[in-house]
């Protein structure tokens, strides 16, 4: 089994980085080096996991998944221009991404904020220029708007920001993250979904499952700043120290009991889907994750 989740998710990196690796190379323009730095940060590796949950759910559905790398790519693309623009020294101000400088260390701020800007509006050509019946299009670009905008994953970034000027609640913190980190993975899983037409039920499973996985994934998260390898995460931990996380709310030993819980919801979720071993392994790997 383990044999076979292996292959399954190499086989989806890396049709998504040959995917990635053909995107933003017109040697014809002359604004190459937006290129360039668009290029460093998509292409500077990472678990893939958005990309990956949008083709297995495509899978998951009865949907040929190769057909969804456009939307794979286009949500990664999405993914890598909010890591850009939070490495910024006006947000996180963080000096390595995925072991490598942020982008803004290597291009400067201006071309960096240029470099996220251009991702996330090539995101949505991506989407358009995908080979799959209109209605398809309209509602992967319905999904991945609404989910990234100001309702989703721009909404938690300007909480977050807000919040560290104050002590959050456990609701306050919620919110952040529903919408900082959770919203981009419920619109991977739902989107994968929308590729394969799937039924209302399957739909709502694929949300059922991404809030818990989410959910448990942000907390992981917070948990890794404090126990985590900077070394296997690519990036620098104790930083989140004055930060409002479900570490400083709970604890390290209640955040574990909470990823327990929201792992059950998810696994539950995805009886709705036939064979669907791989997407259980990878949500119990998510749960132990040390990178």
């Amino acid at each position: 089994m383990e044999n076979r989740f292996k292959e399954t998710m190499n086989q989806y990196v890396s049709a998504v980085e040959t995917y990635l690796q053909g995107c933003f190379t017109d040697e014809s323009q002359p604004q190459r080096s937006l290129f360039e730095a668009m290029r460093y940060s998509l292409l500077a590796g990472g678990k893939r996991l958005r990309p990956v949950f949008v083709l297995e759910f495509c899978r998951l559905c009865g949907g040929d998944w190769q057909k969804a790398l456009p939307f794979a790519a286009a949500i990664e693309m999405v993914h890598t221009y909010s890591l850009i623009h939070d490495d910024l020294p006006c947000m996180d101000n963080d000096d390595y991404r995925r072991g490598r400088l942020t982008n803004h260390k290597v291009f400067g701020e201006a071309e960096a904020v240029l470099a996220g800007d251009a991702l996330l509006t090539a995101a949505f050509d991506t989407i358009a220029c995908a080979e799959a019946d209109p209605d398809v299009l309209v509602k992967e670009v319905q999904i991945l708007a609404s989910s990234a905008g100001e309702k989703g994953m721009v909404g938690g970034q300007v909480l977050d920001m807000e919040g560290e000027q104050k002590k959050l609640d456990e609701q306050g913190i919620f919110d952040i993250h529903i919408r900082k980190t959770g919203a981009l993975i419920s619109a991977a899983c739902r989107m994968g979904c929308a590729a394969a037409k799937a039924t209302e039920e399957q739909m709502e499973a694929a949300r059922t499952y991404a809030e818990a996985i989410g959910l448990a994934f942000q907390i992981r998260d917070d948990m890794l700043d404090v126990i985590g390898d900077a070394k296997k995460l690519g990036k620098a931990v104790h930083v989140d120290g004055s930060k409002n996380t479900f570490v400083s709310l709970y604890g390290l030993e209640a955040c574990a009991k909470r990823i327990e819980q929201e792992n059950k919801k998810a696994l539950e979720a995805l009886s709705v889907f036939p064979d669907h071993a791989f997407l259980t392994d990878l949500t119990n790997q998510l749960a132990s994750r040390d990178f």
